[in-house]
């Protein structure tokens, strides 16, 4: 990958890579412009922290709570929905996963007694996954530890100035990569004078 993103030339078979010059590959397709020192330095520094902040963010939640960061994300997306209640498929889009994934991760849910599935006559019979009591209990308790962490290795380490940076850098990323997802990341606006002590991360 860093080959390619600097420009370097790769002379190994079958790969078609050429250097800076701009000329087509082998597809006929022309190179794109290569990042600059700059912004390739940003760039290993945005897929480093892709590579570590899930994993250590995971980490806590399974030492803590004895969930994934998945399944945490579901939890919480339920929490918000009116009614503690998501039809499966809006879940899926909601959580940026795959059916199978988030079927397994329900099964597992379900087993802990954190959700329950059923028809929703509201959703045309869909079957829709319900938080149940001891899902919201649980999601209570996990947020404290997982908001703690959060700061620990995000909020806390950048100025207020930084924070909003990386925001807007992120929602933009966002925007590019699944511009129906972007409004999921804002539902509480800054302005927003709810009390955070009882919401979620």
């Amino acid at each position: 990958m860093t080959s390619a993103v600097r420009g370097d030339r790769d002379d190994s078979p079958g790969t078609g890579v050429t250097d800076r010059s701009g000329v087509a590959d082998r597809s006929g397709v022309a190179d794109p412009p290569w990042l600059n020192p700059t912004q390739l330095h940003d760039w290993m520094a945005l897929v480093a922290m892709f590579s570590t902040l899930p994993a250590a963010l995971d980490a806590q939640l399974k030492r803590d709570a004895g969930l994934n960061l998945f399944e945490y994300q579901v939890l919480v997306q339920l929490g918000e929905a009116p009614g503690g209640q998501v039809p499966m498929s809006d879940l899926a889009v909601l959580a940026k996963s795959s059916p199978s994934r988030l079927t397994h991760a329900v099964s597992r849910l379900e087993r802990a007694g954190y959700v329950t599935k059923a028809a929703c006559r509201s959703a045309g019979r869909r079957t829709a996954t319900f938080l149940t009591d001891a899902g919201r209990q649980k999601l209570h308790q996990t947020a404290p530890g997982h908001v703690r962490e959060a700061r620990r290795l995000v909020v806390d380490v950048l100025t207020a100035e930084q924070l909003a940076v990386t925001g807007d850098a992120c929602r933009a990323i966002v925007e590019a990569i699944s511009p129906e997802f972007t409004d999921i990341l804002c539902r509480v606006p800054p302005s927003s004078d709810a009390d955070s002590s009882t919401g979620t991360c």
